[in-house]
């Protein structure tokens, strides 16, 4: 967007506390298999940001990378400070499309490989969720992929972020995105009209927390909403 905001700032409308978490059952290997080559029918949450629109949107695609741990968890990036767009933002490794890129998944896997270091041969993809547009001029696609922990990976994966464009990897817990209890509904005003966006704030330890919000939150919030179809 063009102009600054806090969204720990905005205001606080509520929490889904009265939706359902997904059942741990549904993003097994098998079970996410299967979901991908046999979707139900459903309908995101949001698929358009109402944010300053721009006339001429570019095409771009992130990974969701599901790691396929003991307890199954999401990796997201912190975006370093100085980048022009959604600098000190939360986000999916991913970026826009290049002409030479065939497929959103050709994009979506040499992004998580320039920005994070991820082999694209580790990563087994599943399928697409439906595109998101944001109000900074990108339609995105969210390419959902599995990735297998190595032996010596048992708490974090071996990455080589990119240090001009990310500041850190992390790991969520798939369990915490895909119970609506974290999802928060916030808002504010801006030229006179009232902007909401889903937030999830995530905390680790005490002195830590990740403000996933924005069009991360809204993708895992599509997310929570195709696996709990």
């Amino acid at each position: 967007m063009s102009f600054t905001i806090d969204p720990r700032l905005a205001d606080l409308l509520g929490l889904d506390d009265h939706l359902p978490p997904v059942d741990p059952s549904r993003w097994s290997r098998e079970a996410l298999l299967a979901r991908f080559e046999r979707p139900p029918i459903w309908r995101p949450d949001v698929a358009v940001e109402r944010w300053v629109q721009v006339t001429q949107p570019v095409a771009a695609a992130v990974l969701v990378p599901l790691v396929m741990r003991d307890e199954a968890s999401v990796l997201l990036t912190l975006r370093t400070g100085h980048l022009r767009k959604h600098a000190g933002q939360i986000s999916f490794p991913g970026g826009r499309s290049e002409p030479s890129d065939s497929t959103p998944v050709f994009t979506a896997l040499r992004e998580a490989h320039e920005e994070v270091g991820l082999a694209p041969e580790r990563v087994h993809v599943l399928g697409a969720l439906p595109t998101y547009t944001t109000g900074t001029g990108f339609i995105v696609t969210p390419v959902v992929g599995l990735i297998e922990p190595a032996a010596h990976e048992h708490t974090a994966l071996q990455l080589q972020p990119d240090p001009g464009e990310v500041a850190e990897a992390f790991e969520v817990p798939l369990r915490f995105l895909m119970d609506p209890r974290h999802h928060q509904r916030r808002a504010f005003d801006f030229a006179g009209t009232q902007l909401s966006f889903f937030s999830m704030p995530w905390q680790p330890v005490p002195e830590k927390e990740y403000f996933i919000w924005g069009a991360t939150a809204a993708m895992l919030r599509n997310l929570y909403r195709f696996l709990s179809a």
